[in-house]
């Protein structure tokens, strides 16, 4: 029998389905894995059905059906100001994963280097191994909480401070090998949202040293506190050298429906379809359909869905912090962040993954290890991470587990 690929071999099977596994295995509440226990709007699904009735159900053009992406160019240009061609500038993909190997395999040769912010999506480095790249990382850290195991029995707190990145640590990851960065804001898993300034920061270098700039933008309408996202397409530059990502899955909480999308300009593009033609070649096409009508209809699926992760932050956050998890509050996104050395003081366990053990196994409630999100594990080793985008009555059942078991002791 072969073996994995030596590109493959070192990830080994995802966390997710890792930890799902577990939670279904344990009857634990699920805040693992980032997917709503929920469908989203009924006139969306309503719109896939009369799409496979009206017999839309053979492949696709291999780019995506004409009327979705200039559904997506005109979203684009409206939200961002920039002109946007359906025809060469839009591809739609298999989700945003798809896309982001599709950009990877398509714009990278063996020996280029990616900078990547850690703690990172997971299929970010592997998609930089398939293509036979290198990834180089610059942290994004949280503000210092210093908990310490003198203070085990002590609340926590939560925080309102971002994770941030030092500029000089990026500019110095930056080699003469380094052919692109990728962005992802808001940020998964931190909850992080990049500022004016910070992308500032990263246009600067990009233009400087000619690197293209691939941004996953999949939580750009998942926003807390008026907190504004910003496409760093649209900074000064930038539109030539930036291939924007998204996705219905997160907006429109159909992430089984794996219907994404890269918009950039056409040489990129082309390069993107290049790959994705071989990969995927096309995507579910009465799914399209129906995202043409979700598009459409954007704001009456967005607001209730902000409403809702709004409600389980304001929730889940402070309760975490009761418990002694310093939580840092996130600005977007389906997750929190928590530093969990107190609680795992407390329980006598060690590191993230010992911590998600002890959640599951004796408190009936999952969540993510977050060292499978950094190379630079010992960063990731205090932490754990918590899903929000689930029903009121989930969240609400997982806090009560939490605080009515020994880690609230």
């Amino acid at each position: 029998m072969l073996p994995t690929s030596r590109a493959l071999a070192p990830f080994g099977t995802t966390i997710f389905a890792t930890m799902t596994r577990l939670a279904q295995q344990h009857g634990a509440v699920n805040l693992s894995q980032g997917f709503p226990d929920f469908d989203g709007p009924e006139f969306v699904k309503d719109a896939a059905i009369s799409a496979i009735k009206r017999e839309h159900n053979q492949y696709a053009p291999m780019p995506g059906i004409p009327s979705l992406r200039a559904a997506l160019a005109s979203r684009f240009s409206r939200t961002t100001a920039l002109p946007c061609d359906p025809d060469t500038q839009v591809i739609v993909t298999a989700g945003c994963t798809e896309a982001i190997a599709a950009c990877m395999l398509g714009l990278l040769n063996p020996g280029d280097e990616v900078i990547l912010f850690e703690p990172f999506y997971d299929s970010y480095r592997a998609c930089v191994a398939m293509a036979g790249a290198t990834a180089r990382f610059v942290a994004l850290t949280p503000p210092a909480t210093s908990p310490g195991v003198a203070d085990a029995n002590a609340a926590g707190q939560v925080h309102g401070a971002p994770f941030t990145f030092d500029p000089r640590a990026l500019e110095q990851a930056i080699t003469p090998k380094t052919r692109a960065i990728l962005i992802n804001t808001p940020h998964n898993p931190t909850g992080k949202v990049f500022t004016r300034d910070e992308l500032s920061s990263i246009a600067s270098l990009c233009i400087r040293h000619d690197l293209v700039a691939i941004c996953d933008e999949v939580y750009e309408r998942l926003l807390f506190d008026n907190h504004q996202h910003i496409s760093l397409a649209t900074l000064p530059g930038m539109s030539e050298r930036t291939i924007t990502l998204s996705s219905i899955g997160k907006t429109f909480s159909f992430t089984g429906w794996k219907i994404g999308w890269a918009i950039g300009p056409a040489p990129l593009i082309a390069s993107a379809r290049a790959a994705h033609q071989f990969l995927t070649f096309a995507v579910a096409t009465p799914l399209q359909h129906a995202c043409v009508e979700a598009l459409a209809r954007e704001d009456e699926a967005v607001a209730p869905l902000r409403a809702l992760l709004d409600r389980n932050r304001a929730a889940l956050c402070p309760a975490l912090a009761s418990l002694g998890f310093e939580v840092f509050e996130p600005e977007g996104t389906y997750f929190v962040m928590a530093d969990h050395t107190r609680v795992s003081s407390r329980l006598g366990v060690r590191g993230d993954r010992a911590l998600c053990m002890a959640l599951i196994e004796r408190h009936g409630v999952a969540a993510i290890p977050p060292t499978a999100f950094y190379h630079t594990e010992s960063l990731g080793t205090p932490l754990v991470r918590f899903a929000l985008c689930k029903r009121a009555e989930t969240i609400d059942e997982a806090i009560r587990r939490l605080t009515s078991g020994t880690v609230a002791e």
